[in-house]
């Protein structure tokens, strides 16, 4: 069976850490932030962690 192709879109926003959790950041934290809330685009800077089935999914598209 031939090699999978890595989703480029994929590999630019997401990476995953050395012990193998997937990272991710939040949508909508480049723009429109005058309106946001102090405490919304703090909780919007720090990256967020997949699981489950995304993980899954993801890992897949990465070809891991």
């Amino acid at each position: 069976m031939p090699k999978l192709k890595t989703h480029s879109g994929t590999r630019k926003r997401i990476r995953i850490t050395k012990t193998g959790k997937i990272i991710r950041r939040h949508a909508t934290g480049s723009h429109f932030l005058q309106k946001k809330s102090a405490a919304r685009k703090r909780r919007i800077s720090t990256p967020s962690s997949l699981s489950g089935k995304q993980a899954k999914n993801v890992r897949t598209q990465l070809g891991k």
